[in-house]
């Protein structure tokens, strides 16, 4: 049987912790940063924990 692949899309978006935890980096930190106060910069940039049906579907998509 063959290896199942990662879903890469997945992978470029959200990461699993040792502890099995789905982070996510934190959305609008693309571009446009200047317009951004530092304050809003620093709370971005900041990697958020998901939880219920997203985590879930992360799981599988990642597969781990």
């Amino acid at each position: 049987m063959p290896k199942m692949k990662t879903n890469s899309a997945a992978s470029k978006r959200a990461r699993i912790t040792g502890s099995g935890k789905v982070m996510q980096a934190g959305s609008a930190m693309r571009h446009n940063l200047e317009h951004k106060s530092a304050r809003k910069r620093r709370t971005l940039s900041a990697d958020a924990v998901l939880r219920g049906g997203q985590a879930k579907k992360l799981h599988q998509l990642l597969q781990k």
